[in-house]
């Protein structure tokens, strides 16, 4: 199974960028596998319309046109639900072995999602009920997906 972080806003250089990649790296490597990985990522620039509701609307088609046609998608939002990383781990597990071949994070800008967006999640994940910049919301889903590799494998790095 394929992972892809679909977002708004670009990651420029520097250590959230720094963090992001090793953790991707990570996945890469430790997925293999358990036919888990890689992660893809697609960054899509903010919408410039005036309205918040036009600017969540044209945000949540650009994200959707950037997820593979197919694909579970899980949104990122502070209103989604937490979950533990063992919980996690448990829904990539069977997503996986349910066949589905991609699993899509999407990332929103500042405004939020789009309904049509959020229609279209299976699920909707929060990273604890605080809002974070999507920069380090990058690194936290691919820290959390690296993470639930290794649960998965019964790799020492989770400790509970």
């Amino acid at each position: 199974m394929r992972f892809h972080i679909a977002c708004i806003g670009r990651l420029k250089a520097g250590p959230e960028r720094d963090l992001f990649a090793r953790y991707t790296d990570r996945v890469g490597k430790a997925g293999r596998a358990l036919s888990l990985g890689p992660i893809e990522i697609s960054e899509i620039a903010e919408s410039r319309a005036q309205r918040a509701a036009d600017r969540k609307d044209e945000e949540a088609r650009a994200l959707l046109a950037a997820i593979p046609a197919g694909a579970l998608i899980v949104a990122l939002d502070e209103t989604g639900k937490t979950v533990s990383s063992e919980t996690f781990a448990e829904r990539i597990a069977d997503w996986r072995d349910s066949g589905v071949s991609d699993l899509a994070f999407a990332i929103g800008g500042p405004d939020g999602h789009g309904a049509e967006l959020l229609a279209a999640a299976r699920m909707t994940l929060a990273l604890g009920p605080m809002t974070w910049p999507h920069q380090i919301a990058r690194a936290l889903i691919a820290e959390q997906v690296y993470r639930a590799i290794t649960i998965i494998a019964g790799h020492p790095y989770h400790r509970a």
